[in-house]
């Protein structure tokens, strides 16, 4: 069984779809000539979103040894690339913390967790995982990319999706799965949303699959909707 976990690079091989397809449209997009007036400056938004919200989708199945799994090493320089690719986060810090809301979800010892209203726990999420110096990265970064490419296409392409990836990232994967009281039959405290793959891919590469997911985490995204009764 170890052998044949070793030699499945299935993950290995969809995570560097996510990375190329992810680096192939940003560079594309930094050079388009954007048109307000049409749908796709929009669609493209969307779409590099999307693609900001799988490099994370990556990471967070790294921290669960599920992208490379028997091989260790890979499977962390996956998570450190695809982690830093997403605004700088650093893979060695969001370790411990991703495994410490699955120890403690929905209590005062999750990281991920605020018993408030959606701004609020928003707010107190990006506290937990947003350092000085990512700021300090992601401002050089804009300064250095304004220089070869259109200010608007910088900021439509490159900094826009990431801010609406966290928003997709905390309403799908925290928010809507942990708000509220949750049974005491229900060990994982996570609701889960209703059956709807197409959905349940376009919303969060099946996260939304909560309670499916704090229940077998060791089933990577492309996985999930397997879990999902």
């Amino acid at each position: 069984m170890a052998i044949k976990r070793r030699n499945d690079l299935r993950g290995v091989v969809i995570a560097a779809v996510v990375v190329v397809l992810w680096t192939g449209l940003l560079v594309y997009l930094l050079q388009w000539p954007v048109d307000f007036s049409s749908p796709l400056t929009y669609l493209f938004i969307l779409l590099q979103t999307h693609l900001y919200t799988g490099l994370f989708i990556t990471a967070h199945d790294a921290m669960h040894g599920v992208v490379a799994p028997g091989r260790p090493k890979l499977n962390r320089a996956i998570g450190t690339v695809t982690a830093l690719l997403f605004a700088y986060n650093w893979y060695p810090r969001l370790l411990p913390r991703h495994h410490q809301h699955h120890r403690h979800v929905a209590t005062e010892h999750d990281p991920d967790y605020h018993a408030g209203s959606f701004w609020p726990w928003y707010f107190s999420f990006l506290k937990q995982y947003i350092t000085w110096w990512q700021i300090l990265l992601m401002a050089i970064t804009f300064n250095v990319l304004k220089l070869f490419f259109p200010l608007e296409n910088v900021v439509l392409f490159w900094m826009l999706p990431a801010i609406m990836a966290t928003f997709q990232l905390f309403y799908f994967g925290t928010y809507l799965p942990h708000r509220g009281e949750h049974s005491s039959d229900n060990p994982h405290k996570s609701g889960t949303q209703a059956k709807n793959h197409a959905w349940a891919f376009m919303s969060c590469y099946f996260f939304g699959y909560h309670y499916e997911h704090h229940d077998k985490p060791y089933l990577p995204w492309w996985q999930l909707y397997k879990a999902k009764s």
